[in-house]
């Protein structure tokens, strides 16, 4: 790695003032994924602004909402009394992914903000429009089994991104309608979660809506019926540390055997979080079934398509989407 300037501030507006004096600044938090990236000379910054003794760690209900810090642990928000009882799918999310380790240093604004896994992202001895733009995406006619099935063009997809967004815990702050917190050097502003990430489009380097000068403070989900009947399924290659090459979050508010709402966001399958807003609205107002839940996972990969060794995710993702809801619904 090159050498580069450490700041440890301890306001966050002094910090957003670091990183927006400095086009080669980045901010730094437990550092899981952004050391890699360092050390593989995918990233180079000049300046790293340490956010760790920023008051963003605390986690709360109130009001109705569940109030998560961007740098509260991911063990601490898996393991936190209010989690569990108020939102037990983002508990579930968060004990699937990295390992126990990680989950000790990985911030919750980190896990959001992480990159992309694609091997041809990290090797630069190969095209990647994500790390350089309109050199090509090698994943496209090469080893392409965890790759994108939603959310590319087919025939423009050598300019574009087929590479997936990693973060379990992501898949299930989609889907639970969670709010993201940002303050810039303009003041503070709010958006959807779902509309953190991006589709790469014509620019595949870009992950997320975020300004370069832009800081996640924290993230705020409202409260929901889905305690009950919520689940997080992910099929990966083997059970310890592994990223997902399909996963589920399936949450469903059940009374009296009709579905009142509900919620389905899928990973490993797309350049962001993937909601099945369709698939959703097909569940409303109907009694739990098996035959249901299949209809919705039908309706759900409408737009799906693959390339080649990822074809097997044509007929994965709809029976992950089946399976998350057979459990959430409680249905053996």
């Amino acid at each position: 790695m090159k050498a580069f300037q450490y700041l440890r501030p301890s306001k966050v507006q002094d910090a957003i003032r670091a990183v927006g004096s400095d086009p080669g600044a980045r901010f730094i938090a437990g550092g899981t994924n952004l050391i890699d990236l360092m050390k593989r000379g995918i990233v180079s910054p000049d300046k790293l602004v340490d956010i760790n003794h920023l008051p963003l760690k605390k986690i709360s209900y109130q009001s109705g909402r569940l109030k998560i810090g961007a740098l509260a642990l991911n063990s601490e928000v898996a393991a936190h009394p209010a989690v569990l009882q108020k939102q037990p799918l983002l508990a579930q999310a968060l004990h699937s992914g990295a390992s126990g380790q990680l989950r000790n240093m990985a911030t919750m604004g980190g896990n959001a903000l992480q990159r992309t896994r694609c091997p041809y992202f990290y090797d630069t001895a190969f095209p990647c429009n994500k790390r350089k733009p309109g050199s090509g995406c090698a994943a496209v006619e090469g080893i392409n089994r965890m790759h994108s099935i939603f959310g590319v063009e087919k025939a423009n997809a050598t300019q574009s991104c087929i590479a997936v967004h990693p973060s379990d815990m992501s898949v299930a702050l989609a889907a639970l309608d969670a709010e993201v917190i940002i303050q810039g050097q303009g003041g503070e502003r709010r958006i959807a979660f779902t509309d953190l990430h991006r589709l790469p489009g014509n620019q595949p380097e870009l992950d997320t809506t975020l300004e370069r000068n832009e800081l996640i403070t924290g993230f705020e989900i409202p409260d929901n019926d889905f305690g009950m009947h919520a689940h997080y399924l992910k099929v990966r290659d083997r059970a310890s540390f592994a990223f997902a090459i399909v996963s589920v979050a399936a949450a469903l508010d059940v009374k009296e055997g009709k579905i009142n709402a509900a919620r389905l966001a899928m990973g490993g399958v797309a350049h962001k979080p993937w909601r099945l807003f369709e698939a959703e609205r097909h569940l409303l107002g109907k009694p739990v079934s098996e035959a249901l839940f299949r209809q919705a996972a039908a309706l759900g990969m409408r737009d799906a398509v693959s390339f080649g060794q990822n074809d097997y995710k044509l007929r994965m993702a709809p029976n992950a989407v089946v399976q998350a809801l057979l459990h959430a619904a409680a249905i053996e």
